[in-house]
């Protein structure tokens, strides 16, 4: 090469590639037809159950998985009006068990937004943040660091679409299931979407921080639920969460 003329930077590669934006919007339809939608559509068939027994029509249930699609939340919201809680009530009760999402947002879009944030209307990414819930988000962290960043949010919406049309629908099955299969059954479905998220974790133990993240959960979540039972949990991801970011900062300098 001459001197003074300085090479080309290399352009990088990925490890996902799928050739456009609706290649990348099919193969994340593909990868939720499967466990994802089996096992989140399961939950929400103990929803759908929960949702008749509390009371409640086919069409509440409907529009909560609809609009508000974040299960702990959905279920809060059904347990505080079912006993004649208040409106405050429940808005209290949902905005403490969705605060979770909050953090998830902020950790996904700057990866979804890479590549497209210039052209794509910024409403776009807003309307895009209401499909961020833990199975898409889980999925979203381990593969679209990794993938063309154009192709990173159709790839997120194709997924998380297929994930939550199977939601509806398993809303309006559990709902019909009632008296079909016995109760214990039916709600204890609800907490496989939980136990399928840990153990996409656990099989990400590789990576330093979810690692370090996990192990301080696990440790701390029992202890500090003795200490406080309504405040344990969110205590455990506080401490836990933050700990492990300042291990992995300090591992860094």
């Amino acid at each position: 090469m001459d001197e003074g003329k300085t090479a080309p930077p290399a352009q990088a590669t990925w490890r996902h590639d799928f050739g456009s934006a609706a290649g990348a919007r099919a193969a994340g339809m593909r990868a939720a037809c499967g466990t994802p939608a089996l096992v989140l559509g399961a939950s929400y068939v103990g929803f759908g159950a929960f949702v008749h027994q509390a009371g409640f029509d086919l069409w509440q249930g409907l529009g909560s998985t609809t609009l508000g699609w974040a299960l702990p939340g959905q279920i809060a919201l059904v347990e505080i009006f079912a006993i004649g809680g208040s409106l405050l009530a429940a808005a209290i009760a949902v905005g403490l068990a969705n605060a979770r999402l909050l953090p998830m947002v902020l950790t996904l879009m700057p990866i979804l937004r890479q590549g497209d944030a210039a052209t794509r209307p910024r409403l776009a990414h807003y309307l895009s943040a209401h499909f961020i819930a833990l199975t898409g988000w889980a999925n979203a962290m381990q593969r679209c660091p990794e993938m063309v960043p154009a192709q990173r949010l159709p790839y997120f919406l194709g997924f998380t679409t297929v994930i939550w049309l199977s939601t509806v629908l398993a809303t309006a099955l559990g709902f019909h299931l009632v008296g079909v299969l016995p109760a214990p059954v039916t709600l204890g479905l609800v907490f496989l979407n939980p136990l399928y998220f840990m153990l996409l974790f656990v099989a990400d133990l590789a990576r330093k921080e979810r690692g370090i993240a996990l192990v301080l959960g696990a440790v701390l979540g029992p202890l500090l639920h003795m200490v406080s039972p309504d405040w344990g949990l969110l205590m455990t991801g506080l401490i836990g969460g933050s700990i492990a970011f300042l291990i992995v900062e300090r591992g860094r300098h």
